[in-house]
């Protein structure tokens, strides 16, 4: 017998979840997970970049892993989720030390290498915080849609680095927090005007951490507007 759920905080809808595992060039073995949509091929796939390990951040990061047991079953949308060198989580301890995004680049790029070899559709780099440096200094280049920046410090991230995503054809889609500890919107549109296919969307009373299930909402929301318009605004309620 089905039943009619509301979709909030502790849910987790019905997908495809794999312990997953890839190697870096530099020979480190990192883990994630890859949740897949149950009965139909992605439409899209999101490859997220964490917070800063050494402050708390890692794959289970509450957006990211809201995202993945949120977002196959309501926007058939691929989530790869993975720790960074050095990072743990309940799933387990990715091999190395952190970089400080410098090393990290060969784990971006094995992040990518492992979607591309499973034949995910419409890569799409998602950062949060110290994620957004690793998308911003390495992903310009990559084959991926575009990247979606959650709170971007721009810390790690020069303004010649930033410049590399001017006209290269890939979407930069940025969620910049009203109250957020270290790039509020106005400076924000500063600093991104650099890239002049930035969408910058600047957020009525959120924080850089996104705290609070309406928080959490339109981020989500967000994403799937961007990378699968055809599922957004998210359902409310959903019947399983």
């Amino acid at each position: 017998m089905s039943e009619i759920i509301e979709v909030r905080s502790g849910v987790e809808l019905p997908a495809l979840r794999e312990e997953i595992s890839f190697v870096t060039s530099d020979g480190l073995t990192l883990v994630g997970e890859l949740a897949l949509p149950l009965h139909r091929q992605p439409a899209a796939t999101l490859i997220t970049f964490h917070p800063l390990p050494t402050h708390g951040g890692f794959m289970d990061s509450h957006i990211y892993r809201k995202a993945a047991n949120r977002l196959p079953a309501l926007a058939d949308l691929a989530v790869l989720r993975f720790n960074t060198r050095g990072t743990s989580s309940p799933r387990g301890t990715s091999e190395g030390v952190f970089g400080d995004g410098i090393t990290e680049k060969a784990d971006v790029e094995a992040a990518i290498s492992f979607a591309i070899s499973r034949g995910l559709p419409n890569l799409w780099m998602v950062g949060w915080s110290f994620g957004t440096e690793l998308t911003l200094k390495y992903g310009f280049d990559k084959p991926v849609i575009g990247g979606i920046l959650l709170s971007p410090p721009l810390h790690r991230t020069s303004e010649s680095e930033l410049q590399r995503w001017s006209g290269n054809g890939k979407r930069l889609v940025v969620l910049v927090p009203e109250l957020d500890d270290y790039l509020q919107p106005e400076e924000a549109r500063k600093r991104f005007s650099v890239v002049e296919q930035t969408e910058l969307v600047g957020v009525e009373g959120a924080k850089h951490l996104w705290v609070g299930e309406s928080a959490t909402k339109r981020v989500l929301n967000e994403i799937v507007k961007a990378v699968n318009p055809s599922k957004y605004p998210l359902p409310e309620t959903v019947q399983l």
